[in-house]
């Protein structure tokens, strides 16, 4: 498959711009971007590269965005984003081996819990909190687990980034939503690089999606940074329970 109708593109980057814009305020673009891709008729493994590159670009977007307003310093996580880039990439290797099947169902139970934890913690993620682990351990054990899992499946990834600064290091919603785009940003280059390799993106389609997501990226991250935790707060809950509805109907439901 080398290009697509007109009608498909237009389709794309529309998909490409809502998925830009929820991804950014509390992560699970991926819930319209990847069906918006299979619906074009685009084999799975072409869809799952060039979903990659769409997203590459979202989240680079949000993440310059969030930095330039001071929600993230670049220079206090680069051990973050090394073990982001290690986990990536062997999650990319080892999905061949695997089905993600096997984490499916695993998946589906821990969304479940994140979203039953911040709905009856009102306050979590308000403020700054004392953190519970030390940042380079944080770093170690979240980069490569969300890491690899991003390159092995992927998601409901920026959902599980976010709470864990919550939780573990203590960040308050706001900034550990900025945070998360930087390692998804992280993931979203290793595997594209992975998926390019072995030769299973459609630039075109890709790049012109790639265009919605950063205009959509830079709309919804403005929004946050204008915005208090409580709007991320309802936002991050309800697209943790669509990404929850959406893996539920494909694992169980769908023809």
């Amino acid at each position: 498959m080398d290009v697509l109708s007109i009608s498909a593109y237009l389709w794309l980057w529309l998909a490409g711009l809502l998925a830009g814009f929820v991804d950014a305020i509390a992560g699970g673009g991926g819930i319209i971007s990847l069906p918006a891709l299979l619906a074009t008729g685009m084999p799975p493994h072409l869809a799952l590269g060039t979903n990659k590159l769409q997203g590459t670009c979202g989240s680079l977007t949000a993440a310059l965005n969030y930095s330039r307003k001071g929600l993230v310093n670049l220079r206090e996580i680069p051990m973050g984003v090394f073990f982001t880039a290690l986990g990536a990439l062997s999650g990319t290797v080892t999905v061949q081996v695997l089905s993600p099947d096997f984490l499916r169902n695993i998946i589906l139970f821990l969304l479940v819990g994140v979203f039953l934890y911040m709905l009856f913690s009102p306050e979590l993620g308000k403020l700054d909190r004392r953190p519970i682990m030390a940042a380079p351990v944080f770093f170690g054990c979240a980069g490569m687990t969300l890491g690899f899992y991003d390159g092995f499946f992927g998601p409901g990834t920026g959902s599980f980034w976010t709470i864990a600064l919550v939780v573990l290091l203590g960040l308050n919603l706001k900034k550990a939503t900025a945070h998360t785009k930087v390692f998804n940003f992280t993931s979203n280059v290793v595997a594209l690089a992975a998926f390019f390799a072995g030769g299973n993106v459609l630039v075109s389609a890709g790049l012109l999606m790639g265009a919605g997501q950063m205009l959509g990226a830079f709309v919804g991250s403005r929004l946050v940074i204008q915005k208090g935790t409580g709007f991320v707060r309802v936002f991050f809950l309800v697209v943790v329970a669509a990404t929850v509805t959406k893996l539920v109907y494909s694992a169980y439901m769908a023809p």
